[in-house]
């Protein structure tokens, strides 16, 4: 028989990390107090994470190892969440979490996107399972908020943004995995605003549980003579419950849970199959009303863009915990001498931090985590920015929309791939106690594997990056993002400490520029297949440049900080981490770009010329 697993707090966040990169490195204080933020100031962001930070590790931090090991329930067609979930709701709702970001007008508080994305760090990286139900119910708001008509807004948005009632997003069909403009979902139209609904959808996460009253679904769906694959969709929001015009829940509206998933991770959250008008009684309407027809995909691209940066998100929430975890484990567990003295037999035991190998997976694991939640609030500065600005300056507006677009498909699969794979050394870290269940590191990495495939599987962030954001404004984001790193690397070429580092930072944007002119050389020469050979391999070559540059960016910043910092003070320690994770990702990481853009010149065709047969001899 197993031993029950302990409902305590795992979870562990480094606070002065996220005031560096919110105080130091952004400078978020010279947005704030002012448009939409001027409610905000340094004191009441501090307070907030502070506050987050607590109510994880008291709240959802000990219910993220029992829910994973007691998962799901179906029973007479209803999914019951893992015992404590329905409390935490409530919590999370009272507490006013949720709303951190919601505009006032909802009832929100208006915090800038940058506080919002590490309310949201904390809140998954101590439950990700958990997280997922508000945060499906907190995206589907936003598209009902940005293009419903304002009784769609009213009845659904205000209920879903404070928790009243759930939501999800329902795209996946069983026939058609990520291939979503062959969905078969049918809308008929009744002639009174409202249509049938019949289909299924799949791997629909949050699909149905006992958190609220009402879920509503955000179906993608097409009506009579509609146009073939994408163009011919519509957004329909299709409720669990019906409702009247004032909120009052009715009968039931034939949407039928099939299924849930039993999976390799977050088994807390239910991931389910949906059928949509069983008995021809499923109703919807069009988001926004008829005159939206067939303007789904542009609509659920919202949502969509969204869940792509919380999913990024998700991937390093993840791994922070992981790698803190995996620290504490190695200041704290004593195995074999110093390598001074490993002719020893009677040499003291050491802490495993103090063994080289250890450090190095360490060091490793801090600056990809580091970096990749910089690239992440870099990302969020670029919103705010764009939000503050908005009306003002219309070329400010657009080069930070156009730098959203461009890191978008950075974060989400830099983020979610590099969070697995820093979970996974993690367990290294820990050796075989990281492979048991008495530690929560096997979690983690479990849970983490789903980011690179959800929401978009992580080639198809890589097809969107190289065949339709390198090309947008005609390539002007592209040449944006050069410019910027460009401008930091000639001003801190000389660095007294960071000047090689700086220099190879050049290096591998030469070479990005030289691999994006052969994607286009492709695309243009009918090559076409050659894109999708390598468009991973460019994305994640963008990535570490951008990871890089942020991160040698806070250890110029750290670098300077430090001299009038007094000795023995916590921030000496601190900010030598900064440089050292610079270093690190830049001497062990970044000359991988300029190695990758050698292999895209050498243009190899083994994977598509192999012959099908030759793979295996079965």
């Amino acid at each position: 028989m197993s031993k029950p697993i302990p409902a305590i707090n795992r979870y562990r966040a480094d606070l002065r990390e996220l005031h560096f990169l919110l105080f130091e490195q952004i400078k978020i204080e010279e947005i704030l107090g002012q448009g939409k933020f001027e409610s905000w100031d340094a004191d009441a962001i501090k307070s907030t994470l502070t506050e987050m930070y607590k109510w994880c590790r008291e709240v959802t931090g000990p219910l993220n190892a029992t829910a994973d090991a007691e998962g799901c329930h179906l029973e007479n067609g209803a999914v019951t969440t893992p015992k404590g979930f329905k409390e935490a709701w409530k919590k999370l709702y009272d507490a006013g979490w949720k709303s951190i970001g919601v505009d006032a007008e909802y009832g929100g508080a208006g915090a800038p996107r940058v506080v919002q994305l590490l309310v949201e760090e904390m809140l998954s990286g101590s439950n990700t399972a958990f997280s997922m139900y508000s945060g499906l119910t907190y995206g589907a708001a936003e598209v009902v908020e940005a293009f419903g008509t304002p009784e769609q807004q009213k009845l659904f948005a205000e209920r879903m943004y404070s928790g009243v009632w759930g939501g999800t997003m329902c795209l996946t069909e069983p026939h058609a995995g990520s291939d979503v403009g062959s969905a078969r979902t049918k809308a008929t139209p009744n002639g009174d605003g409202t249509y049938n609904i019949s289909g299924t959808k799949i791997f629909i996460s949050a699909g149905d549980h006992d958190l609220t009253d009402n879920i509503i679904h955000l179906v993608l769906a097409r009506v009579p003579d509609a146009p073939a694959g994408t163009k011919g969709l519509t957004l329909f929001i299709v409720p669990k419950v019906r409702t009247d015009a004032a909120g009052k829940l009715g009968e039931s509206n034939d949407v039928a849970v099939g299924n849930i998933e039993h999976k390799m991770g977050i088994n807390g959250s239910s991931t389910c199959v949906l059928n949509f008008g069983e008995n021809g009684k499923c109703l919807g309407v069009p988001v926004g009303g008829d005159a939206k027809l067939n303007q789904g995909m542009s609509q659920m691209f919202k949502l969509m863009n969204s869940a792509r940066i919380a999913v990024g998100m998700q991937g390093y929430s993840v791994a922070s915990a992981a790698f803190l975890n995996a620290l504490d484990y190695a200041r704290e567990r004593k195995q074999g001498p110093s390598i001074k003295a490993f002719k020893d037999p009677t040499a003291p035991r050491v802490s495993i931090i103090e063994h080289a190998d250890v450090r190095r997976m360490l060091l490793d694991m801090k600056s990809k985590v580091e970096g990749i939640r910089a690239l992440a609030v870099k990302l969020a500065h670029h919103q705010d920015m764009s939000t503050l600005l908005e009306g003002k300056d219309d070329q400010a507006v657009a080069y930070h929309r156009g730098q959203v677009d461009l890191l978008v498909p950075l974060v989400k699969a830099y983020g979610s791939d590099q969070g697995f794979r820093v979970c996974e050394t993690a367990i290294q870290t820990y050796g075989g106690a990281g492979y048991t269940r008495d530690y929560p590191v096997e979690q983690y990495c479990r849970d983490a594997k789903i980011f690179s495939i959800y929401e978009g599987t992580n080639h198809i962030q890589a097809m969107d990056l190289v065949g339709r954001k390198l090309a947008q404004g005609g390539g002007v984001n592209l040449q944006q993002f050069g410019a910027d790193v460009a401008k930091f690397v000639a001003k801190n070429v000389e660095h007294p400490k960071l000047a090689n580092e700086v220099k190879s930072l050049g290096k591998a944007q030469e070479a990005i520029t030289r691999s994006a002119m052969k994607l286009l050389m492709w695309f243009q020469t009918g090559q076409l297949e050659m894109v999708p050979l390598v468009a991973n391999r460019f994305l994640e070559m963008m990535s570490e440049l951008a990871v890089s540059w942020l991160l040698l960016d806070a250890a110029v910043i750290a670098d300077e900080k430090v001299k009038s910092v007094a000795a023995g003070h916590p921030d000496v320690a601190f900010y030598a981490g900064k440089v050292a994770a610079a270093q690190y990702y830049a001497r062990n990481v970044l000359p991988g770009v300029e190695e990758k853009a050698r292999q895209l010149d050498v243009e190899d065709r083994t994977a598509l010329d192999i012959p099908d047969a030759a793979f295996a001899s079965l």
